[in-house]
């Protein structure tokens, strides 16, 4: 079975985080979770890429705030596919050096970027792709989706029955 995994800088980007692991889990797709510190624990973080592949893992979703360098850092290490998901933290510049972080990435390191606190949309992209290549999955995400479709019609019509 396919893997997610999903780091974070520290414990308190777990709430933003969890919304990727939520979404996941509704589709099946197998996750693990820790705190990985590029900067307080490098060492870590290099062992956790260096190995995550081997581990099962098909997608790695990091977020950071701040200087947000823990999905860069993490796609320089592995080529498995890399989310980011910028975090306003509490010592942030309203978000901007998260998102500029992780979006500004050199050329031959990519790292999808997500919006900020975008973890649910870091776990959906995740989905698709090991839907990829897992029919299981690719049917989870279609029906997901066929769902967001039914909700927005459904709403469009209660908007003009209600005009």
């Amino acid at each position: 079975m396919s893997k997610v995994g999903i780091i974070m800088g520290s414990k308190s980007d777990f709430e933003v985080m969890s919304e990727a692991i939520e979404i996941l889990k509704s589709f099946d797709i197998n996750t693990e979770y820790d705190i990985v510190s590029a900067h307080r624990t490098p060492n870590k973080m290099v062992e956790y890429a260096s190995n995550a592949e081997i581990k099962g893992i098909k997608v790695i979703i990091a977020g950071a705030g701040g200087a947000a360098h823990l999905p860069g850092m993490v796609a320089s290490i592995t080529s498995l596919p890399v989310i980011g998901v910028p975090i306003k933290s509490r010592n942030s510049i309203d978000g901007w050096d998260s998102i500029l972080s992780i979006l500004q990435m050199p050329g031959g390191v990519p790292v999808a970027t997500v919006a900020l606190n975008g973890s649910k949309n870091a776990g959906i992209l995740a989905a698709q792709i090991i839907g990829s290549f897992d029919s299981k999955i690719a049917d989870k995400v279609k029906a997901y989706k066929k769902d967001l479709e039914d909700k927005v019609i459904e709403s469009s019509k209660d908007l003009k029955k209600n005009s």
